[in-house]
C-alpha cells in the first residue's frame, strides 16, 4: 500500500539519520541503538573528507500501522558544506515539495510543506523523542576506495520501520552558492519552536 508520507515518518527520518554515524567500512550492521550525545558530529564526520557534497537521494520507508505494511518513497536532494552545514530537501516521487531540513552550527530547522509549519531549535532537544523510539540497526555502504556512503538502511525495531537512504549522483567539492545553507520563511508558514513538536509526539 503506497501513501503520502505522514507527518510522524517525515520526523523521524530526520532524527534516524541526524542519530547515525557512518563506520569506515562498507557495510556495517550496528545492532543497538547509538548514544544521542552530539550526534551530528559523527554523521558530518563522514562527510568530512569533501568541502562541499551533493547528491540526489531516494529514500523508501516500510512500516506497520495496526498490523498493516505500509511503504512511503520519496525523492530527496542531500548537500553538505564542511565542517558543520548540512540540508536534505525531500520531495512526492511527483515533485511535490515535502519537507525542507536545515541542521547548522547545532542548530535545527524543518519545514513541513504540506502543514505550512516550520519547527527550529537547538539538536540536543531530539535526544528524548529517539530515546523513546527504542532500539535501532543500522548498515551503511561505501563504494570502494570512497569514503562517502552512498547507502544508509535504518531499522527500528519497536516500531516495525525500516528507512532506506540511497544517494545517487553524488558530486564532491563544487562549490555551493552563498545562500544555499541560509534559512529563509516563506510567506504564510508558521513558525514554532522545536519544543511544540517534541510535546505532540510525547502526548501520542
Amino acid at each position: 500500500m503506497i501513501r503520502r508520507p505522514g507527518f510522524y515518518i517525515i520526523c523521524f527520518l530526520f532524527l534516524s539519520l541526524l542519530l547515525c554515524g557512518c563506520p569506515k567500512k562498507v557495510a556495517v550492521t550496528i545492532p543497538e541503538r547509538l548514544p544521542p550525545k552530539d550526534p551530528i558530529a559523527k554523521l558530518l564526520e563522514n562527510f568530512s573528507s569533501a568541502e562541499f557534497l551533493t547528491a540526489r537521494t531516494s529514500i523508501r520507508i516500510k512500516t506497520l500501522r495496526e498490523g498493516e505494511e505500509m511503504n512511503f518513497f520519496l525523492n530527496g536532494f542531500l548537500l553538505y558544506q564542511k565542517p558543520d552545514q548540512l540540508r536534505l530537501l525531500g520531495y512526492h516521487p511527483f515533485g511535490m515539495g515535502l519537507f525542507d531540513a536545515l541542521y547548522r552550527n547545532g542548530e535545527f530547522f524543518l519545514l513541513v510543506i504540506p502543514h505550512k509549519r516550520a519547527y527550529t531549535g537547538e539538536i540536543s532537544q531530539f535526544e528524548d523523542l529517539v530515546e523513546r523510539a527504542g532500539p535501532v540497526e543500522i548498515s551503511y555502504e561505501k563504494p570502494l576506495e570512497s569514503e562517502i556512503p552512498n547507502r544508509i538502511k535504518i531499522h527500528v525495531l519497536e516500531k516495525e520501520t525500516r528507512i532506506d537512504l540511497r544517494l545517487k549522483e553524488i558530486s564532491i567539492n563544487s562549490s555551493l552558492p552563498e545562500d544555499t545553507f541560509q534559512w529563509n520563511v516563506p510567506e504564510g508558514v508558521e513558525v514554532v519552536p522545536l519544543a511544540q513538536l517534541l510535546k505532540r509526539k510525547r502526548l501520542r
